[in-house]
């Protein structure tokens, strides 16, 4: 199975399933002299482990993890750090019913017609378990971009129609609000409208910004490799990721150009924008304003409201999923946004190193 490896410079493959022995990551490409310890990334890990509240999946995974390969003395080695998560809570079982059956809203179908199999047992290599090998790679690119004064604030915006309110916003309820929204009164009213969905046997979405404050002007590169391209790409990967905005996103095409455009000006330190409508970007490069890009996040399709479906053998049915699932996945989906972004950028400062002549005999010289 191609597809399961990420990056250039910095380079990431994941490997595991959902029911299987463990979710796990091979990092290539990390800079040796790194500090790092299990607890480096376990921080990161446990934003987003199933069971934290009532608006997530009861499915009791520790999601410990651990560092195989890549650390010596405490420190990267500049050789392949190799992480794995050991799974401790399948319930296989529960998928029984729908081993022949495609369930809506999942890749079933598609999976087994690709392959001509599939693994039922919560969607194997489509599970969002799969993320965790994402998310424990980006909390080593998050390490490296803190030294080099990069920082992330990444949160919910919006969960079905509530949506935060900016004059309200407290980084500090990211971490302490069960929706990770930073609007102490949206997110009760958030709350309010997940448990009636989940009276209802249904699901929701929502909206996850990701901001990113200290990067240099001219990461990226023009046509293929534009900075936003390739950051749509990485959130797109996540499973669930239905649509990507950078800057207005799609309000743009409803501005004047008088309006979207972002005026320049000379500063203490230097040029710099009066507005940021571009969202960090021109011409896929960056531009030394902050980065806000945002995914749109569609409603767990595991619902157990029945739907109709057929099975692998031409038959219509009516099915009740059964098992342990969230009923709206944003909050845990926030860190995996922020690790896409992460993976993104150092690899596109990595590789921005050689752009300019300079640079490379600036590193070298004696």
């Amino acid at each position: 199975m191609a597809g399961s490896t990420y990056g250039t410079i910095f380079r990431i493959s994941t490997w595991g399933e959902s029911h299987g022995k463990g979710i796990g990551v091979v990092i290539d490409g990390c800079p040796a002299g790194l500090s790092l310890c299990e607890e480096d990334i376990q921080q990161f890990l446990n934003r987003r482990k199933p069971g934290q509240s009532i608006f997530s999946t009861p499915r009791k995974e520790d999601d410990k993890i651990s560092i195989l390969s890549g650390i010596f003395e405490g420190k990267t080695t500049g050789t392949p750090i190799s992480m794995w998560v050991e799974n401790t809570s399948q319930r296989s079982h529960d998928y029984t019913q729908i081993s022949s059956a495609y369930r809506p809203g999942h890749a079933d179908y598609t999976f087994h017609e690709k392959y001509g199999f599939r693994d039922y047992r919560g969607g194997g290599r489509s599970s969002g378990r799969e993320t965790i090998g994402r998310v424990a790679a980006g909390a080593v690119a998050i390490l490296i971009l803190k030294q080099m004064g990069i920082y992330f604030t990444t949160f919910t915006r919006s969960i079905g129609p509530i949506t935060i309110d900016e004059n309200n916003f407290d980084a500090s309820a990211i971490l302490t609000t069960p929706t990770c929204m930073p609007d102490l009164d949206a997110s009760k009213a958030a709350e309010n409208y997940l448990k009636e969905c989940m009276t209802n046997h249904d699901s929701a979405g929502g909206v996850i910004e990701c901001q990113v404050e200290g990067l240099p002007v001219g990461l990226g590169d023009p046509v293929f490799e534009k900075l936003d391209a390739n950051l749509a790409k990485a959130l797109v990967s996540i499973g669930a990721v239905k649509a990507f905005e950078i800057g207005e996103g799609t309000r743009a095409s409803l501005l004047k150009g008088s309006e979207n455009n972002d005026a320049f000006t000379i500063t203490e330190d230097g040029i710099s924008k009066k507005t940021n409508h571009s969202g960090g970007t021109l011409g896929g490069i960056s531009d030394g304003a902050p980065l806000i890009m945002r995914a749109h996040i569609k409603p767990t399709p595991s619902i157990f409201t029945s739907q109709e479906t057929v099975t692998n053998s031409g038959e219509e049915i009516t099915i009740n999923i059964k098992g342990r699932h969230d009923p709206v996945i944003v909050p845990r989906a926030v860190v995996v946004v922020e690790a896409m972004a992460a993976l993104t950028i150092l690899d596109a400062l990595l590789l921005n190193m050689t752009a300019k002549l300079d640079s490379i005999l600036n590193f070298y010289k004696k």
